[in-house]
């Protein structure tokens, strides 16, 4: 066999690459990554992104198990299948991305047909208390005792694979191979390239593949560079057969879609020490690009490692940066729950600008929403408040996908358009940019879009724009069984797109009266439609048995007459509801669930901005309380819905009725419900998420419930409860002013958990619910707590803002 020695890596050193210092690490005592531990929800369905990665980062890199590998790795105890650098976080569906995997292995004597090529055999366990996953790295050991070790860059990752010394039968050392398959998570590959240059120390690789939640394919590009060691020889493999002579290969699917497992290898003399550098840049414009992230970016892998590393936890620390603690005591659970829950939603959207072939543009572009749906209840809220730089930009993605696509995504991954789960939601976080007063945004084009989605039907509306709109401009609902020869999608969720559609409306009346356009109350109206599906004679009973209350939504048909869909159905009492998985007339919640959607989801437009004294004009919450038989009953109905097992805390539609009990005068019981749940549903073990993260949607709604203040996204509502540490304070990265939210009385073992009284910049506060000017402009909010519920936020007037009849009924 030729032996070849490997040359250097060489590259120029880009200036911009040159002037970043490598961070230097805080004290222990105060660095706040000691705090993020992404292993948080690695198993039990989290399906969170354990890897290495930057802030809204392109690379992603960690290892690849046979278990629950939606995100790549979890800590199941299941198989590694490889090293790949490419993910998504929180995904739900298949799995996503994983394209182009690295494997380490010995061929057993030597004997290249010895080494295990397929992922079915080559599988090998990690030793479970080798795993250390911290931001910016990620390491574990097989049990064979090889261990890998990974880092990244913005588009580019290093991995540092440690062999053993083994020996054959014979004495001879045995040589390390590193194997590059043709596939990805979830063996979606329709056909794919390789090319293997042994001289030059590299393989090349591109592949189609299918997006693990949308329609159409993308191709991804990938350029592996070895170093530490000599070339001893290399080749392609296909099943479980490998070759030293052909160094090229392309696949593709074959007679009934056959699915061949093919790839490279390269094998290495084993260097003194053991070690195997890898670098691979990725791309989805051309392997040349792929090359040039990885020459760029990682000039000198062989001596990089750990100044890439201590950049990324840099990178890390500036982004967590805004946010401060006053933890008082709390145990350190807490601390991680929190500060882990931040970083998780800067893991996506990510930041693919100059990574989109599909069109030239000097726009952002952001991909990987996983979905709008899941995350404008909570993360995009987050971010507006932590990161509105990122904010503005990933809504800028939106509009110019808009500009170059026609519509406003609602789900997008990989380049695909995603299916669409509910309304067209992207219209909410539009709104909820718009008045929160983010900057750089193209208004106007901001409300043709929005336009666009209320009045245009898509030819293919499962993965863009609303379907049914003839009937919803008809009939004002979408009905049940609906008649709809304008466009194709899954003809169900006739219940949950009705109201989804009200409160997109709402969004797009809130944008359009704030730029003084005269058709806004045609919106306006449309965003009571909810109410048609109303149906107060409803009744609801579990295993036969009547809950007691009355009045409920109920599906529709064209001719006006009431369908049936059992209350429960759709819940954690009955079966799961998805778009292929028992479609029904609510998606992924019951009739109870969306019952609570819209009472706090429909409050009167902020047309002026962050004014200090805004004015509002009462409507659909109280509306829905008086529906519903008053407060008091209304309070009875969400105590049955958190206590009874119908409450998914699993899924994002349930968050904010965590908090309604403020709509209804009660905000001590929102603080208790919310104790409630953390920690016993989300904390900081392996399982400590309720369901899948959504791209940090699970964590954006810990870190809010744990700071204190819960939005009501599209709208300038943020709900008060205490925060779960003595203090938080949050300096606005634009403004450069610090809000502070403090706890007088803070008890650590959460006995006193009900606010007493308030001041906000020292004087009496009694609403409760501030706006974002708190965040803006740097309040002071403090909160005197007690053992008891008190009388504070209780009053008419200090009840948080709401569309329809007056207050009255609370007289």
């Amino acid at each position: 066999m030729k032996m070849v020695a490997l040359k250097k890596f060489t590259a120029l050193l880009p200036i911009q690459w040159a002037s970043l210092a490598a961070g230097q690490p805080l004290s222990a005592e105060n660095d706040t990554l000691k705090y993020v531990n992404p292993l948080i929800g690695s198993t039990n369905g989290g399906n969170v992104f354990a890897g290495a990665s930057l802030p809204y980062s392109m690379a992603k890199a960690v290892a690849d198990v046979d278990g629950q590998n939606t995100g790549g790795f979890a800590t199941d105890g299941s198989h590694v299948m490889g090293f790949s650098s490419l993910h998504d976080s929180g995904t739900g569906g298949n799995p996503s991305l994983g394209n182009f995997p690295l494997f380490p292995q010995y061929c057993p004597d030597d004997v290249l047909d010895n080494c295990q090529f397929p992922k079915a055999s080559r599988g090998v366990h990690y030793v479970n208390e080798s795993v250390v996953a911290r931001p910016g790295y990620f390491a574990l050991a097989l049990e064979n005792g090889i261990r890998a070790e990974t880092t990244v860059s913005e588009h580019a990752a290093l991995y540092r694979f440690t062999f053993p010394p083994r020996r054959a039968q014979d004495g001879s050392e045995l040589s390390p191979l590193i194997l590059v398959d043709l596939t990805d998570a979830w063996d979606s590959r329709q056909n794919a390239s390789i090319k293997v240059d042994a001289e030059n120390g590299r393989i090349t690789a591109n592949g189609t593949f299918l997006p693990s939640f949308g329609a159409g394919s993308y191709v991804s590009y990938f350029c592996a560079g070895f170093g530490g060691a000599g070339v001893k020889d290399s080749g392609i493999w296909v099943n479980d057969r490998a070759g030293t002579e052909p160094q090229e290969l392309f696949v593709t699917r074959g007679f009934n879609l056959f699915y061949l497992q093919a790839g490279g290898f390269m094998r290495f003399r084993r260097p003194q020490d053991g070690t195997v550098i890898v670098r691979v840049g990725v791309s989805f414009v051309s392997l040349e690009k792929a090359c040039e992230n990885a020459e760029n970016e990682i000039p000198h892998p062989d001596d990089d490692f750990d100044t890439l590393r201590q950049q990324a936890e840099s990178a890390w620390r500036e982004k967590l940066s805004p946010i401060s603690v006053q933890a008082g005591g709390v145990t350190e659970d807490f601390l991680e729950s929190f500060w882990s829950g931040v970083y998780r939603t800067m893991l996506s959207p990510q930041d693919l600008t100059g990574e989109n072939p599909l069109w030239r543009s000097d726009e952002p572009y952001y991909d990987s929403f996983y979905c709008i749906w899941d995350s404008f209840r909570a993360q995009h809220p987050l971010l507006t408040i932590v990161d509105p730089v990122a904010q503005s930009r990933m809504v800028r993605s939106l509009l110019n996908t808009y500009k170059h696509e026609g519509w406003l995504p609602d789900c997008r991954m990989s380049l695909c358009k995603g299916w669409t789960q509910g309304g067209s939601n992207a219209d909410v976080v539009l709104a909820d940019a718009f008045v929160k007063n983010l900057t750089g945004i193209d208004w106007n084009l901001a409300y043709e879009a929005m336009v666009n989605d209320a009045e245009n039907e898509p030819l293919e509306w499962s993965y863009e724009g609303r379907g049914g709109l003839q009937s919803w401009k008809r009939l004002n609902y979408i009905p049940y069984l609906d008649f709809d020869y304008l466009g194709f999608g899954t003809n169900s969720r006739s219940i949950s797109r009705t109201l989804e559609y009200s409160y997109n409306d709402f969004s797009l009346a809130t944008v359009g009266r704030g730029l003084g356009k005269s058709g806004y109350t045609k919106y306006l109206s449309r965003a009571s439609n909810w109410q048609n599906l109303y149906k107060p004679d409803q009744q609801s009973l579990i295993n036969g048995t009547d809950t007691g209350f009355v009045g409920f939504f109920q599906p529709k048909y064209l001719n006006g007459t009431w369908g049936y869909q059992d209350p429960i159905a759709c819940s954690a009492l009955a079966s799961w509801c998805s778009l292929t998985s028992n479609p029904s007339e609510t998606f992924e919640s019951s009739v109870w669930e969306y019952q609570l959607y819209v009472s706090s989801s429909q409050t009167q437009p902020t047309f002026k901005p962050l004014t200090k004294s805004p004015s509002y004009v009462p409507h659909d919450m109280a509306t829905l309380i008086r529906l519903l038989g008053g407060p008091d009953t209304f309070i009875s109905r969400l105590d049955f819905f958190h206590t009874s097992g119908l409450a998914d805390i699993g899924n994002e539609p349930v968050f904010l009725t965590v908090f309604q009990y403020h709509y209804a005068g009660r905000p001590a019981l929102s603080a208790a419900r919310a104790h409630a749940y953390i920690p016993s549903s989300f904390n900081a073990s392996t399982s400590g998420l309720p369901g899948n993260d959504d791209s940090g949607a699970m964590g954006a709604f810990t870190v809010f419930a744990m700071m204190g203040l819960f939005p009501n996204p599209g709208q300038n509502v943020y709900l008060i409860i205490p925060p779960f540490f003595e203090a938080v304070s949050i300096t606005h990265p634009l403004t450069n002013k610090t809000a502070t939210i403090r706890n007088v009385n803070f008890d650590s073992s959460y006995r006193r958990i009900y606010i007493q009284s308030a001041r906000l910049n020292g004087e009496p506060y009694s609403k409760n619910w501030i706006g974002h000017e708190f965040f803006t402009e740097g309040w002071t909010l403090e909160l005197t707590l007690g053992e008891e519920e008190s009388d504070w936020g209780t009053g008419v007037g200090d009840l948080p803002p709401s569309l329809g009849e007056s207050m009255n009924l609370w007289t």
